[in-house]
């Protein structure tokens, strides 16, 4: 009895740009946390309710502007795999 050696399937396509898209997305909320849109201030600020909503809003952001740019993170996996 011969047994032949394991060797790991590629993982498929999709999975890639899922998660690369995922990492775009994050990599892109920490970006604006520190460059992008700032709470308004003064009579027309949110208050309390801005600062506290205001990550979701960020996270929005981040969304959209991952589905509009490549930065070449999926590139990046293809190749460590």
């Amino acid at each position: 009895m011969q047994i032949e050696p394991i060797h790991s399937m590629p993982a498929p396509q999709a999975a890639h740009l899922a998660v690369a898209d995922q990492l775009e997305q994050a990599f892109l909320e920490e970006m604006l946390k520190y460059c992008g849109p700032q709470a308004s201030e003064g009579g027309f600020s949110g208050g309390a309710g801005e600062e506290q909503f205001s990550s979701f809003l960020t996270r929005e952001h981040a969304g959209l502007l991952a589905g509009k740019l490549d930065l070449g993170f999926a590139a990046m996996l293809e190749r460590r795999t």
